[in-house]
Order: structure tokens, then C-alpha cells, then sequence
């Protein structure tokens, strides 16, 4: 029973942790040129005691509007991916580099990564997962901490386009979910 209590009050403070980050960095992008424009972030979700934690580049126009990271097009492709090797999507936390979408969903140029980037590597630090998994060029950028092993794959967007991508992103998973079911046991 105190295990539990434990992990529950060990939750809480990372709620409140990832609530502070992500309030400094409402306030804080508003200096963005780029928040001008949009204004609608979009914050990562799921399990904040996650052993896997999935980061992309931005959210495209499907995830600003709904508010939630990776539930458009590539959103989709990747929950699938996840469900073919039994990763629940519910047992991740994901999120962004940037929270915000970019117009014609170009990459986030330097300026906003290097916005950006102290925040994720903040997030990171607090989930403390055992593995990141880096999904494309713009996360392929974070810095890495001790103690966390680090996987560089594809974006699905780009997994999806392009079959070399699509065969290591598949591979990446593949790896994933034996980890993710040897952790289950």
C-alpha cells in the first residue's frame, strides 16, 4: 500500500513539474514571432511515470486544432506501428520539440528549437524514462541525459512517405515492443 502511495505522490509532483514548465512556456512564447501567428500550443501527454518516451519535431495542423501531439495523419500511423507491437499508447508520454504548429508545417527553424529545446530537456529530466525515442532531424537534437538510452528513428510523416524510412522506423518499434513487453513480466 505505501508502494502505491509512493508512486501516486512521486505522479503528482511531476504533474505539477510538467504544469510549471509548460505554464513558463505559455508565457515565455509569446516573445516568438512564430506564437504571433498561432497562438495555440500544443503540450505533451500520457503517463508521466512512462519507461518510453516519444518526441517529434511539431505539431501539425490536426494536433493544434485538437490540442493533443500525434493524433493527425502521422498520428495515426503511428498508433498503429504502436498497436502491431503491443505498445499501448497510454504507457508512453509524448510530446515535441516545439509546441507549436509552423506554418505549412515546415520544420521549426533555429530560433524556435533553441526556444524550445531547455523546456523539453526539462521534461525529459522529469519523466526520466528508460528509453527516448527521437523521432526525426528537429529531436534528433536533444541533448542526451545519463542514464536514459536514446533511439534516433524517422518522423512517421516520413516513415510513411519513404520505404527506407518505413523499414527502420517498423525495426525501431519492432525493438520497442519486445523491450516494452521484457519490462511487462
Amino acid at each position: 500500500m505505501s508502494f502505491l502511495l509512493i508512486n501516486l505522490s512521486k505522479m503528482k509532483i511531476k504533474k505539477v513539474d510538467i504544469d510549471k514548465i509548460n505554464s513558463i512556456i505559455k508565457r515565455e512564447s509569446v516573445k516568438l514571432p512564430l506564437y504571433r501567428k498561432e497562438k495555440k500550443l500544443v503540450f505533451g501527454e500520457g503517463n508521466l511515470n512512462a519507461k518510453i518516451m516519444l518526441i517529434g519535431q511539431n505539431p501539425g495542423a490536426e494536433e493544434k486544432r485538437l490540442g493533443r501531439p500525434f493524433v493527425g495523419k502521422s498520428g495515426k500511423y503511428l498508433n498503429k506501428i504502436l498497436e502491431k507491437n503491443k505498445i499501448k499508447r497510454k504507457d508512453l508520454y509524448i510530446t515535441s520539440v516545439a509546441n507549436l504548429n509552423t506554418p505549412k508545417n515546415r520544420k521549426p527553424n533555429k530560433k524556435e528549437i533553441n526556444f524550445f529545446m531547455p523546456y523539453i530537456i526539462q521534461k525529459v529530466k522529469i519523466i526520466n524514462p528508460k528509453i527516448v525515442v527521437l523521432m526525426g532531424t528537429v529531436a534528433w537534437k536533444i541533448p542526451k541525459i545519463g542514464g536514459i538510452k536514446y533511439i534516433k528513428t524517422y518522423h512517421p510523416a516520413a516513415a510513411m512517405r519513404f520505404s527506407k524510412m518505413r523499414e527502420k522506423f517498423k525495426k525501431d518499434f519492432e525493438m520497442l515492443g519486445k523491450l516494452n513487453k521484457k519490462w511487462k513480466r
